[in-house]
């Protein structure tokens, strides 16, 4: 017997129907991925292929966020085209919050420091480094992107590091990175590195105020911790 298509479903069933009639915030998750992915492949319903996909990724959106095309392209039944709509759809939301006014202007704590890149770094496959520059009173000067490496770590070279300060004329800086892998844990050698940047910045005068690790599970501050 031939599996019924979503079209055969009752119209209250029917992800575009619900979006239509509840509003897209009352979807699940694999909902609204089906709707993206539109068809089945088939024995299977676009909603079959949403919760294999959602199920390879233990549920959680971030994990998602993070397949490249081509691993999306190994599950049965998705084309380029597929592939294409679910990374579209995930970049565009991310840019969303991106592009949300934080109205921060002065920093005040590691939460409001960390608002400001946490949509940026949280799901990368790979580590980047960034300076927020903050001037006496704490003011943003700038956000400046240092260095990008691989999954397990990127260079930092203090030079660059306090060469973007003395040329901002920043009084105060606060250090960012983060782990793909999702640990929050600091490494020794990321320990090292906070140590050497605020010593140096000591004789500088130029405060190493945070440094702020950022993953999908959240953030972790060395200030908060102690530990700077």
């Amino acid at each position: 017997m031939e599996k019924p298509t979503i079209k055969h479903w009752s119209e209250d069933d029917r992800p575009r129907e619900k979006l239509f009639r509840l509003g897209r915030h009352n979807l699940a998750n694999a909902e609204l991925i089906a709707l993206l992915i539109r068809t089945g492949s088939g024995s299977e319903t676009a909603m079959d292929l949403a919760y294999k996909i959602l199920y390879h990724c233990n549920n959680d959106l971030h994990k998602l966020s993070r397949l490249n095309a081509n691993e999306l392209g190994r599950f049965k039944g998705m084309g380029a085209t597929k592939a294409a709509c679910i990374l579209a759809a995930l970049e565009l939301g991310k840019r969303s919050i991106s592009s949300i006014p934080k109205n921060i202007e002065r920093i005040t704590s590691s939460s409001e420091a960390s608002s400001l890149l946490f949509s940026h770094l949280s799901d990368l496959p790979h580590e980047e480094f960034w300076l927020l520059l903050l001037d006496r009173s704490n003011n943003i000067i700038s956000k400046i992107q240092l260095s990008k490496g691989g999954v397990s770590g990127t260079l930092v070279d203090p030079k660059l590091v306090f060469k973007s300060a003395v040329d901002n004329l920043a009084s105060g800086i606060i250090l960012f990175h983060n782990h793909p892998s999702g640990n929050l844990k600091p490494s020794e050698s990321d320990i090292k590195l906070t140590t050497k940047l605020k010593n140096a910045g000591s004789v500088l005068e130029i405060a190493v105020l945070d440094h702020i690790i950022i993953s999908s599970k959240g953030y972790f501050s060395f200030a908060d911790e102690g530990i700077m």
